[in-house]
């Protein structure tokens, strides 16, 4: 699975991108710190069986403060507006949008999270291909459906378990909800799962640590 250090790499890509000129040091950390806090559910997974990639995997997690943040906008006294400005809106709206697709989406796209949850409890993984074939034409195996008698549905293969019967491993919490935890369990902590994250992970940092030079530089 991607690790922190992957989602805050392709968070600052994200915040490059975006921020144009309003990009600064403090607006990129700010970026990268709230992507990386989404782990955070790795260690209240221990204490809460199920909530890893639950509690802070999920859509709720970017909607809720997004029409926050709309609805502040709106307002003639902004608490944003009158604080930060136009800044505070541009940081923001990036900020969520690389939450969004640096951490629950890669996620999603990659074992699996609870998107709805708590208000649905039901672990999706989007894991999959997209390809042209000369016979098949356009293929995609992200959602795969299933045809019966209640009509088309989730397959099983898309839609996994809940959070009482579902356990991603990870270095706090190998066990896979085995109890006792055996003696001689591996605590294995990611970096890079994959050479193509490692790849994007090096240009997200590198593309940071340019931008935050290159603003000192001018500033001086």
């Amino acid at each position: 699975m991607p690790s922190t250090v992957v989602h805050v790499g392709l968070a600052g890509l994200v915040g490059v991108a975006l921020l144009a000129d309003r990009f600064d040091t403090r607006a990129i950390l700010f970026i990268m710190a709230a992507t990386a806090l989404l782990d955070l559910d790795t260690l209240l997974g221990i204490v809460v069986p199920g909530t890893h990639r639950a509690a802070f995997h999920n859509l709720w997690i970017v909607l809720v403060p997004a029409l926050a943040l709309y609805w502040d906008w709106k307002r003639e006294k902004s608490v944003v507006r009158s604080r930060w400005g136009a800044y505070g809106y541009r940081v923001g709206w990036v900020t969520l949008v690389a939450v969004l697709f640096a951490h629950v989406l890669l996620d999603a796209f990659y074992n699996g999270v609870n998107l709805f949850w708590p208000v649905h409890d039901r672990f999706f993984d989007l894991s999959g291909k997209l390809l042209v074939t000369d016979q098949r034409g356009l293929v995609q195996t992200f959602i795969e459906l299933e045809s019966g008698g209640s009509g088309t549905t989730v397959s099983e293969s898309t839609a996994r378990g809940t959070t009482a019967d579902t356990h991603y491993s990870t270095g706090f919490d190998p066990s896979r909800g085995s109890d006792p935890e055996p003696a001689d369990v591996e605590r294995i902590f990611p970096i890079a799962s994959s050479g193509e994250l490692f790849v994007v992970t090096l240009v997200g940092y590198m593309a940071v640590g340019y931008r935050v030079l290159e603003s000192r530089y001018r500033c001086d």
